[in-house]
């Protein structure tokens, strides 16, 4: 099962891709918030680990990206969609991610998608994110929240796209469930280190 990654700017490889190539694209792009490092915690409730602000988040991605993402993908599921408005079509099929606590950060986060389905709320509380390899990326998901879309949105032979791999979460879970995945990944460091966490997560399955 074919299962790649490439540290390359996402229109330049989308555009090597034939018109509906991907049947689901599932990706997280910047949302221009200025959120792509993170200071560190030493709150008693557990610190917060650091980030280097590296300045990707300073702005979104233009028509060109969404362009490109709708005409390789058969259909989407954009998260950070409410930044994005402007470039997306309605859609009833709106999901939302409950971060299950109700602390400083924000309680959920939004996706759109594309499919002709009611909205639909998923809850995984945020410490889900450290599993599968620990927190490697300022706004990663985790796994488990993949999985869950995967299950739900995708069907058996479903070649799955994600534009902004970030931690690889979306990787994984794709490796897991058996379809076929491509991501990029612009920044060299987190494009390695998402290969680290992959790598080891399969050392890991084999031992078992």
């Amino acid at each position: 099962m074919k299962n790649e990654i490439f540290n390359m700017d996402c229109i330049e490889g989308m555009k090597q891709y034939p018109d509906n190539y991907f049947e689901l694209a599932i990706v997280d792009p910047p949302y221009g918030i200025g959120y792509d490092g993170q200071r560190e915690s030493t709150s008693k409730h557990g610190g917060r680990k650091s980030y280097e602000f590296k300045g990707w988040d300073n702005k979104i991605p233009d028509q060109i990206y969404f362009k490109e993402l709708f005409r390789v993908s058969k259909n989407q599921i954009i998260w950070g969609a409410n930044y994005f408005t402007k470039y997306l079509p309605s859609s009833m099929g709106w999901i939302f991610w409950d971060k299950g606590q109700r602390i400083c950060n924000s309680d959920g986060e939004l996706a759109f998608s594309s499919f002709n389905k009611a909205l639909r709320v998923v809850e995984y509380n945020r410490v889900e994110i450290a599993k599968n390899g620990g927190a490697i990326h300022p706004t990663q998901k985790p796994v488990k929240l993949y999985k869950w879309l995967l299950q739900n949105y995708a069907k058996e032979g479903d070649k799955i796209l994600d534009t902004h791999l970030g931690s690889g979460s979306s990787r994984i879970a794709a490796y897991d469930l058996g379809f076929e995945f491509t991501g990029f990944e612009l920044d060299k460091d987190y494009f390695e280190a998402s290969e680290k966490r992959f790598q080891q997560h399969i050392a890991q399955l084999t031992l078992f």
